[in-house]
C-alpha cells in the first residue's frame, strides 16, 4: 500500500517523524493537527500507523458458521456465509483485558443463539497494544477500514446503512463513532464505556456523538476522572440514551482503580498491574442483556444520589428503556434524552437485577421491640431469597418501606413471605403481624 507523509505542500515517500499528515490509498489522509492533536484533551500529536502494521481483521460469524470466516473487501466475500438480507452487527474492542482478548468473538456466538444476523468481530490487537496516544490515533485508521468494509458490503449486497449496528468498547466506541461520521445513516451505535483519555470534552468530530447514527446508546461503568481516580471510561453523556449502572463509576464486585495517571501507557499496554474490572463490566453487562434483558431496566433520574435515595422509583407509564441489546426498542420522544438512566446490578454473574419496593405496616403487640424484618417473593416463574427489610426498633402501627433488587425474575408475584425476629431475648414474647403489605414492581409500577 502506498504511504505518503506530507508537510505543508511537500509530500515524501518516507516516514519522516515531523510529518503532519499521512495518506493510505482508499482510506484517505490523517493529520495530527487540532482537534486530533495539540489540544488540552489530546496533548500529543501522533500520526496513526499504516494498515499493515495494524493487522486489522474482520471475522464473520453466522448461524451457519459458529467458527469465524475471515472476510475481506474483495470477491472472496461471496464464498462466505454473509447474508445480504440479514442485519449486520460489528463488534469492536478497545482496551484488551489479559486473558479475555477474544470477547468480541464470544459475544458473536451468544448473539447468534438468539437472532439470525451477520456478526463481525473486528480484530486489531497489534494496533491497540501500544502506547495509549498511538492506539487512540490508530483507531482512526481502523474506523476508515470498518467504513470501507460497510461500503463494500452495501455495494455488493445492495444493503442500506440502516441495516448496520456497531458495538464498540473503550476505544472501539470511538471507532464506531468515527465510522458513523463516514457512513451516513447507520441504524445504531452502542458505546460500551467509551474511553475518557483523549476523548472526553473534545470536539464532537473526535469522539462518539449522536450524529454518528440514528440511535446511539451508551453504557458507562468506569467514569471516575482518570487524572485523579484512573477511570478509563467517560462520564460525559454522548448518546441519545446514556446508562449509568450502579452510578457509572464503581461496579459491585470491583475494587477502585489504583496507580498514577502518568502510568497510562503501562496500564494500556498491560505492563503494569491494573484493576480493569470496572471498564470491562460494560461488555459483560451487554452480553448478559442479550440473554436476560429484563434485568437491566434503566430508571430516568437526575443523578446517582437521587436514584440511590429511591426518588426515581418506579418507572412512570412504562417509560424505562432496557440497557443493552434491546435499548433501541425505546423511543426517545425529543430525539435526544436529556435524562440519564440508572440501575443496579449484582457483583457477579448473573448481573441483572429486578427492582421492587416493599411497604409493610406492622400490627400486633402494643410495645416497641428491637428486631429484624425480612421479605421473600414467590412468583409464577421463580422465587427469591430473603431480603432484609428493616433492622432496628419494630413499632406496631408504623410503616416500613424498602427498595430491593431481586436476583431472579419471579414473573407475576403469587406470594409474599414476611418474617421478623428479635434482636435480643424478650420474655414478653411479642407477636407481630402485618395489617398492610404492598409490593410495587419497578419496571411497570404494578402493585
Amino acid at each position: 500500500m502506498l504511504q505518503k507523509w506530507c508537510l505543508g505542500l511537500l509530500c515524501f515517500l518516507t516516514g519522516a517523524s515531523y510529518a503532519a499528515e499521512v495518506c493510505f490509498d482508499e482510506l484517505g489522509c490523517f493529520n495530527d493537527l487540532p482537534p486530533w492533536g495539540g489540544t488540552v484533551q489530546r496533548p500529543a500529536s501522533v500520526l496513526p500507523w499504516n494498515p499493515e502494521e495494524l493487522g486489522t481483521r474482520f471475522l464473520l460469524f453466522t448461524q451457519r458458521n459458529r467458527y469465524y470466516q475471515e472476510i475481506k473487501t474483495d470477491q472472496t466475500i461471496h464464498a462466505s456465509n454473509y447474508g445480504g438480507t440479514r442485519k449486520t452487527r460489528f463488534i469492536i474492542p478497545g482496551y484488551l483485558k489479559k486473558g479475555d482478548e477474544d470477547w468480541p468473538q464470544e459475544m458473536c456466538k451468544v448473539m447468534l443463539k438468539w437472532e439470525n444476523v451477520n456478526c463481525i468481530a473486528v480484530e486489531w490487537k497489534k494496533g491497540v497494544k501500544t502506547q495509549y496516544a498511538q492506539a487512540a490515533n490508530n483507531a482512526r485508521v481502523v474506523a476508515a477500514q470498518v467504513a470501507s468494509m460497510i461500503s463494500f458490503l452495501m455495494g455488493n449486497y445492495k444493503q442500506k446503512a440502516d441495516k448496520f449496528h456497531i458495538i464498540g468498547h473503550s476505544l472501539g466506541a470511538h471507532i464506531a463513532g468515527d465510522t458513523g461520521s463516514r457512513i451516513t445513516g447507520l441504524a445504531r451505535i452502542t458505546g460500551l464505556d467509551p474511553s475518557e483519555p483523549y476523548f472526553q470534552d473534545t470536539n464532537a468530530s473526535v469522539r462518539l456523538d449522536t450524529s454518528d447514527a440514528a440511535f446511539v446508546d451508551v453504557i458507562h461503568t468506569d467514569g471516575l476522572p482518570f487524572n485523579s481516580k484512573l477511570g478509563l471510561g467517560m462520564s460525559q453523556s454522548v448518546g441519545h440514551i446514556d446508562f449509568y449502572p450502579n452510578g457509572g463509576e464503581l461496579m459491585p464486585g470491583c475494587s477502585a482503580n489504583k496507580g498514577s495517571p502518568t502510568n497510562l501507557d503501562a496500564i494500556w499496554e498491560g505492563t503494569m498491574r491494573f484493576n480493569d474490572c470496572n471498564h470491562v463490566r460494560a461488555y459483560q453487562y451487554y452480553s448478559e442483556s442479550m440473554v436476560k434483558p429484563g434485568g437491566f431496566v434503566g430508571f430516568p433520574c437526575s443523578d446517582k444520589d437521587s436514584f440511590a435515595a429511591g426518588k426515581c422509583f418506579p418507572c412512570a407509564n412504562n417509560k424505562c428503556p432496557l440497557m443493552g441489546h434491546r435499548a433501541d426498542r425505546f423511543t426517545v420522544t425529543d430525539g435526544i434524552s436529556k435524562t440519564k438512566y440508572f440501575l443496579n446490578t449484582g457483583g457477579s454473574e448473573p448481573f441483572g437485577r429486578y427492582s421492587y419496593k416493599m411497604t409493610v405496616t406492622l400490627d400486633g403487640s402494643k410495645w416497641p421491640n428491637p428486631g429484624f424484618m425480612f421479605v421473600a417473593l414467590t412468583g409464577n416463574s421463580d422465587s427469591t431469597k430473603e431480603y432484609q427489610l428493616h433492622v432496628g426498633t419494630l413499632m406496631p402501627g408504623s410503616t416500613y418501606e424498602m427498595l430491593f433488587n431481586a436476583e431472579v425474575d419471579v414473573g407475576d408475584v403469587t406470594e409474599v413471605k414476611f418474617r421478623w425476629n428479635n434482636h435480643i431475648f424478650n420474655p414478653m414474647k411479642p407477636k407481630y403481624g402485618a395489617s398492610k403489605v404492598e409490593l410495587q414492581r419497578g419496571k411497570d409500577n404494578k402493585t
